[in-house]
Formats: structure tokens, C-alpha cells, sequence
């Protein structure tokens, strides 16, 4: 990577974008097992946070679920050789031990990409993971992502909506 073309990313490109992430932020987090069906509604706080001199996010976070404690944080990048974005994820409630890598491109509305995991005893195979992240305006942002089963359908799953607070 050469510095001027991160330098460019920096001031017009993908990683200017990326640091209109940064800040701290309180919200809720909805989650669905069925389609239409909210299962869980409840406060989440979180902060993202630029790192490695903007190269990437760093987005930590604190909510619950059925009232059990979880944490959780995200590296969130853009890779300028392969013109993706990046990320590597890990949280107490639906990562267990592992680490989901995705990868995707620019949406609409900021960034969209697919991750893979392994399923739980009852279901080992492979499921998918489809994360995006829309900064709806400078004071807030939704992250929304959808489980897709190893047959291919997809279903929301999660949705944190955040407001910047000061």
C-alpha cells in the first residue's frame, strides 16, 4: 500500500468514510429467531473508535440479552489492494470461541459484507452472516445483519440502531 493512496482514502475515500463511524453510542438491539417475530429488545452502549492511524475501526460494545450480560467488539477496515471492506468480529453471545472474517463492498448506504460460522451441536454446518452497516445521518447509524441458513435463506437476525450521544 502505498502512503498518498491511503492518504487519498483518508481525505476523499473509503477510510474518510469509515471514521464518520467514530464516537460513542447508545441504542437498542432487536433480535429475531423468526421471521417477523422480535424475540428480544433490549439497550446496548458501544464506542468506535479509529485505530493503527485510521487504518481501522474498533467498535466495542455492551448490551444484553434475555437479561444476560454480553460484550462484543468488531475490527472494521478497508483493504485499498482489494478494494473490500474488512471485518473480524468476536462476542460473548453469538460467536462463542470463534471469530467471524467477512468481506464485502460499498452499499447504498455505507458498507455490506458475508461472514461464515460453524452451527451449534445440533446443527454443525456452515451458516452465513451478512452484516451492514448504514450511517443513516452524522448522529446515526444501523448496523443489521441476517443469518442465512446452509440452504441459502436468509433471515434478519439482528438490528442496533445507534444515536451518537456527546
Amino acid at each position: 500500500m502505498s502512503d498518498l493512496k491511503f492518504k487519498d482514502s483518508v481525505e476523499i475515500g473509503p477510510h474518510k468514510e469509515l471514521s464518520q463511524l467514530a464516537g460513542n453510542w447508545t441504542g437498542t438491539t432487536k433480535v429475531w429467531f423468526a421471521p417477523e417475530v422480535v424475540h428480544d429488545e433490549s439497550p446496548v452502549v458501544g464506542s468506535i473508535r479509529l485505530i493503527l492511524g485510521g487504518m481501522f475501526a474498533l467498535h466495542e460494545y455492551k448490551g444484553s440479552f434475555e437479561g444476560k450480560e454480553l460484550e462484543g467488539l468488531a475490527i472494521i477496515g478497508y483493504h485499498l489492494t482489494s478494494g473490500t471492506y474488512q471485518t473480524a468480529w468476536i462476542d460473548s453471545f453469538h460467536m462463542g470461541t470463534g471469530i467471524m472474517f467477512s468481506e464485502g463492498a460499498r452499499n447504498d448506504d455505507f458498507l455490506s459484507v458475508l461472514g461464515h460460522y460453524q452451527g451449534w451441536e445440533e446443527q454443525p454446518q456452515t451458516w452465513g452472516w451478512r452484516t451492514s452497516i448504514d450511517i443513516l445521518d452524522d448522529d446515526h447509524i444501523r448496523i443489521t445483519a441476517y443469518n442465512i441458513s446452509p440452504e441459502g435463506e436468509e433471515q434478519l437476525a439482528t438490528q442496533t440502531d445507534y444515536r451518537r450521544t456527546i
